[in-house]
């Protein structure tokens, strides 16, 4: 019997996209949360579900630490909505310093509580922020729920390429239509000193550059972007302001706009 012909579809949502890593610390969470903020730039109504039950940050990315979410007539939990993003996440229910100690069956059951018991309303988009690695978490989602594409985010290292390759494989395992990979902290822009902000600026790489864009090229994986080192990006989510939302028009603002269009016409216009 195959485990994912049970999915169910869940009302209201049309998209559901899974951003994944092979390997934690790569800024997989602030691509996911700067995606989702994009997506709704573009008028889109979306959600970004946390799934990282042991370590979640979509709390502190958007600046809602400490909110508990609502309950509905029905029971349900009702998102938090920050920059006109709908948000779950295992970190609205517990203390950010207490640890979730769980085992198998626990993660199961709060995955499928995180579609049925939330009210999700309508969504275009459901972005879905997968823990790190290869896990129960990915596993459970992709038999309950029809993902309709998986993204990985990877550095340019070989270090951080041989756990891509993982979740990339883990995708293609698991049935979810691998859409891309971003490569973030790709390089960092230096402007030489004296140099007006019109002039070309030069480029140092913060990690040894790795065989990633060969491997994509043999693999006939498409590169969605290279998303720049900019200081102002780990400082707007440290703030719990993405980048998209604080400054629209900085170079990694329309990086992110630009994934988000594309993933729109990956998946129609619809």
């Amino acid at each position: 019997m195959n485990p994912f012909d049970h999915q169910t579809p869940v009302p209201g949502i049309q998209h559901i996209i899974a951003v994944g890593s092979g390997k934690g610390g790569v800024g997989k969470s602030t691509v996911a949360a700067n995606l989702s903020v994009a997506l709704r730039s573009l008028g889109k109504q979306v959600g970004l579900l946390d799934t990282d039950i042991y370590g979640p940050s979509v709390p502190r990315l958007f600046g809602v630490l400490g909110t508990k979410p609502a309950v509905n007539e029905k029971g349900q939990l009702v998102p938090i909505v920050r920059y006109g993003v709908k948000l779950m996440s295992m970190g609205f229910l517990i203390e950010e310093d207490s640890a979730v100690i769980w085992r198998g069956p626990m993660l199961f059951k709060a995955m499928d509580q995180f579609f049925k018991d939330v009210d999700w309303g309508h969504l275009d988009y459901l972005i879905v922020d997968l823990p790190p690695g290869t896990g129960d978490v990915a596993l459970t989602l992709a038999q309950k729920v029809p993902l309709h594409g998986g993204i990985v985010i990877c550095t340019p290292q070989n270090l951080a390429l041989m756990d891509a390759k993982k979740a990339i494989d883990m995708f293609e395992k698991i049935k979810i239509p691998l859409l891309g990979v971003v490569e973030n902290m790709a390089f960092m822009k230096i402007p030489p000193s004296g140099l007006s902000q019109n002039e070309q600026t030069d480029k140092i790489q913060l990690f040894p550059k790795g065989e990633l864009d060969s491997f994509l090229d043999s693999r006939k994986i498409s590169k969605l972007a290279q998303i720049p080192f900019h200081p102002h990006v780990a400082l707007t989510s440290e703030a719990g302001i993405p980048i998209v939302e604080s400054q629209p028009q900085s170079d990694e603002g329309q990086i992110f706009k630009k994934i988000a269009e594309d993933l729109v016409k990956k998946m129609g216009a619809s």
